[in-house]
């Protein structure tokens, strides 16, 4: 405390704190040393809850968009996200959630509803399975454009867990991969979902820039407005009526959206965006799951081995990973 007589220091700007230097959740102190230390370790938690979120949320949205005009869908989604975040928001200061990067936000928002555009044009159209194979190329083109525009170092280790992890998909999806011939409309829809993929990197990738300079839910938030206003036009002319059950269920994949976009924010503050790449293919576990949890579906051998491949690729690159952070550290001492 200042001595009295004496001028007190001007006091320092209060600075928002990064995702990265938050303090742990309060909670019983036995349950606090559970907590990663490891950046890496944590990245890889988030992003494997993110894909817990968006699995459950893939489901959803392609029965809402074989109900609905998809970009009026896609409009419902973030807004209704919109709607989840705001309670958030509203509990802090004004300079939390104003953006340091207004122009960034807009930009990746732009990049995002076009990818969301190809993206919910061709769900209701293809089966959910390939749609989730096609997803998994997202973090090929990720790893490049980390590695091109970043300068994030590409070990062998993260190439090695991204093509075990594909491989893992390849057993699963595999014997059920096609959906029509070269000349059916069905191949065209996969060429539009596989259009997506390079685009959501894009915005993923910006999204890892914005992290130097915006918190989690100021991105999670400007997403929210920047996508909902981008989608509005396109929804306006398709535009349908809809029943209380029906908004509900976008209700739900507003939340659903935004805590799997936060999840996925504060694992790119963690750590490289490359080193979470492989914490992606889990969302086929997830989705196994779920299916035999809610709908009593038995998964298949070839689900089982291809889950164990995923899931060894995934524990494998965290360990290594953890290990390559803690050499760096002892040799920076």
């Amino acid at each position: 405390m200042p001595t009295p007589g004496r001028c007190s220091p001007r006091p320092r700007a209060a600075t928002l704190p990064s995702d990265t230097e938050l303090p742990p959740p309060p909670g019983p102190r036995g349950l606090r040393g559970l907590r990663p230390r490891s950046p890496v370790a944590r990245a890889l938690l988030w992003a494997s809850a993110a894909g817990l979120s968006f699995s459950v949320l893939n489901a959803l949205a392609r029965s809402l968009a074989l109900q609905v005009d998809p970009f009026q869908a896609q409009f419902l989604r973030y807004l209704f996200g919109l709607v989840a975040v705001l309670p958030f928001v509203w509990r802090l200061a004004h300079p939390a959630w104003r953006p340091q990067r207004v122009g960034g936000q807009f930009a990746r928002g732009a990049l995002h509803t076009v990818g969301l555009c190809l993206w919910f044009l061709a769900l209701p159209r293809i089966p959910l399975a390939d749609m989730t194979a096609i997803g998994f190329t997202t973090p090929i083109f990720i790893m490049i454009g980390a590695a091109l525009f970043f300068g994030e170092p590409m070990r062998w280790e993260r190439w090695f867990a991204v093509v075990l992890g594909f491989a893992g998909v390849l057993i699963v999806v595999g014997p059920k991969l096609g959906g029509g011939g070269a000349g059916g409309s069905g191949f065209w829809w996969h060429l539009v979902m596989l259009a997506s993929a390079p685009v959501f990197a894009a915005s993923f990738l910006l999204t890892k820039s914005l992290t130097r300079d915006e918190s989690a839910l100021t991105i999670l938030l400007w997403q929210s407005i920047s996508v909902t206003l981008f989608s509005l036009p396109l929804a306006l002319p398709g535009w349908q009526p809809l029943a209380p059950a029906l908004w509900g269920a976008f209700l739900v994949t507003g939340v659903l959206g935004s805590l799997g976009h936060y999840c996925l924010t504060r694992s790119f503050a963690a750590a490289d965006i490359s080193a979470t790449q492989s914490a992606k293919f889990l969302d086929l576990v997830w989705a196994a799951l779920l299916g035999w949890i809610i709908f009593g579906d038995v998964p298949t051998q070839n689900a089982l081995a291809g889950g164990a491949v995923i899931a060894a690729a995934t524990l494998w690159v965290a360990r290594r990973e953890g290990r390559a952070a803690r050499a760096a550290r002892e040799e920076a001492r």
